[in-house]
């Protein structure tokens, strides 16, 4: 089972870069518009999505264990991301509350994720430890949706620099993990 999980390495490695990029975005241009910042944020959930699904259906000829929930994590940021597509001018309240909720969503899987491979491999205290992330993120959009303008931006773009930090450590220790296999 670890060696199956270490072959896919990269795709936490992308999702983190992803993830990264995003967050980079967010922050250096804090004053781009709303819609773009929708745009971007459906683009990221869309992408982030599909590279879920693309691992869980690589990696599913081996019958991993948690193939069920890599599919709810991949499902789940697709539905928000394409939402987002479809209806862009939705008001940033309800923007920001799907954000929160896929954040959530995704933690809450992520953590589950984490207790299903802890027999398999080293160090998947990361992943549970960006779940943990994910679920405070979205609680903070529930506490203080009014979070707008620069402020959701710097909220989200720091969410998604430190998200996809975790996920390139975990990512180069399961590549490592490939390699002493």
């Amino acid at each position: 089972m670890g060696k199956t999980i270490s072959q896919y390495w990269w795709t936490f490695l992308l999702r983190g870069m992803i993830a990264v990029l995003f967050g980079i975005a967010a922050m250096v241009l804090p004053g781009i518009t709303l819609g773009v910042l929708v745009l971007f944020l459906g683009a990221f959930l869309v992408a982030d999505g599909l590279v879920t699904l693309f691992s869980l259906f690589y990696g599913r000829q081996q019958r991993a264990s948690h193939w069920f929930l890599m599919l709810l994590e991949g499902l789940a940021g697709m539905f928000i991301g394409v939402g987002i597509f479809i209806w862009p001018a939705a008001s940033i309240l309800v923007i920001i509350l799907l954000v929160g909720m896929w954040a959530v969503i995704t933690g809450i899987l992520e953590i589950a994720a984490a207790i299903n491979l802890r027999a398999y491999i080293e160090h998947e205290f990361l992943l549970g430890l960006s779940g943990l992330l994910s679920i405070l993120f979205g609680v903070i959009l529930f506490i203080y949706p009014q979070l707008g303008g620069v402020a959701m931006v710097w909220a989200i773009g720091i969410y998604a620099l430190l998200f996809g930090i975790l996920l390139i450590f975990l990512g180069f220790k399961l590549r490592r993990l490939e390699l002493d296999v």
